[in-house]
């Protein structure tokens, strides 16, 4: 299964010439957007990348409806403490400090990676746009420029996420998966220092912190099956605010937010979160076909299901393949124990 690069909809690989400036955002603190149309205040993590996200949202709505936009940086629990996610709240602790903001007024707008949303309603709020997808899969990150068929037996393989741990015990059960938390700059100093010998990153946040010059691999879906919603933003609004809901729709990618709703489906039936050892990835424009896998955590088994059907069903898509997974015993794989972390560290 090849991910091949959409003009719209679907993957789109970003072509990233010598990185990208992202500006230094201090708590509370904004960076206008373009100076023209009515202000719309958009929260944010403060991370480098998640800047970044942002300031792609701010141009997006900047030049479909001539807003002048400030983006207001925020932090999340997730971000300021160092507790394994499971012990500080796990899915969705990298978006509740936004929506309370949200719901408080204090800001218009919040822009979160969608994978690190969780899939049930929050009253009040509606995730009101996806934008255009981003390359969902998966890079290997190496010094040397190694993939992962080069590494020796016993490597230690940096991940703070169970779905990516699984899987790379699927492909190499002689390596050694390590927790690792931070941001892409945490991350790569850690592996330059040799405190792990690979990692193993969103290709996406690779793309948006200007950085895919150090991956040394890029596994396809049919390699290591993405995160839910991976590569993909949401962004969202008060449900009250239809004028808001009408202006985000001008930046909304229809066939993005069907493939990332039959995943997103796919999880909400699981009953799993980001925590999940879950992959999951859709593809298509009128048909959608659908491939997911629910993994042990120590690698030693996978279930997989597959399953293609009317884009406009995608939800339902995501039932029907769930409902496979269930049917052989996948309930007893999504549960992750405390020593694991989310995919949502920083990492989209």
């Amino acid at each position: 299964m090849s991910v091949v690069p959409q003009a719209r909809g679907g993957i789109t690989v970003p072509e990233v010439r010598g990185g990208i400036t992202v500006p230094e955002v201090r708590e509370g603190s904004t960076v206008p957007g373009r100076m023209s149309g009515k202000l719309l205040r958009l929260g944010t993590r403060r991370s480098p990348m998640a800047i970044a996200q942002a300031s792609h949202v701010a141009s997006l709505l900047t030049a479909h409806t001539g807003a002048l936009v400030e983006i207001v940086g925020l932090s999340s629990d997730g971000d300021v403490s160092q507790a394994q996610l499971t012990q500080i709240g796990g899915t969705g602790v990298f978006v509740s400090s936004l929506r309370e903001r949200l719901l408080a007024g204090d800001i218009d707008i919040a822009v979160h990676s969608l994978k690190d949303l969780p899939t049930w309603p929050s009253e009040g709020l509606v995730l009101a746009a996806v934008p255009t997808r981003d390359d969902p899969r998966d890079a290997l990150v190496t010094v040397s420029g190694a993939k992962l068929a080069d590494l020796p037996s016993a490597a230690r393989i940096g991940t703070g996420s169970p779905r990516r741990a699984a899987q790379i015990l699927l492909l190499r059960p002689d390596v050694r998966p390590v927790p690792i938390r931070g941001n892409a700059g945490t991350r790569l100093a850690k592996l330059s220092s040799g405190e792990v010998d690979a990692l193993v990153l969103a290709y996406a946040g690779l793309a948006r912190i200007g950085r895919l010059d150090v991956a040394s691999q890029v596994f396809e879906p049919d390699e290591l099956l993405p995160a839910p919603g991976q590569g993909a933003l949401a962004v969202e609004c008060l449900s009250s605010r239809g004028d808001l809901i009408d202006q985000l729709s001008l930046i909304e990618d229809k066939l993005s937010r069907a493939a990332t709703d039959a995943e997103r489906s796919l999880l909400a039936a699981l009953q799993a979160g980001c925590s999940a050892p879950v992959g999951a990835y859709a593809a298509g424009a009128d048909v959608l076909r659908l491939d997911a896998v629910v993994a042990a955590a120590d690698g030693g088994r996978a279930l997989r299901a597959s399953a293609a059907g009317p884009a406009s069903e995608a939800e339902r898509l995501g039932w029907q393949v769930a409902a496979d997974l269930l049917g052989r015993g996948a309930a007893k794989y999504t549960n992750v124990s405390d020593g694991h972390l989310s995919d949502g560290d920083d990492l989209n």
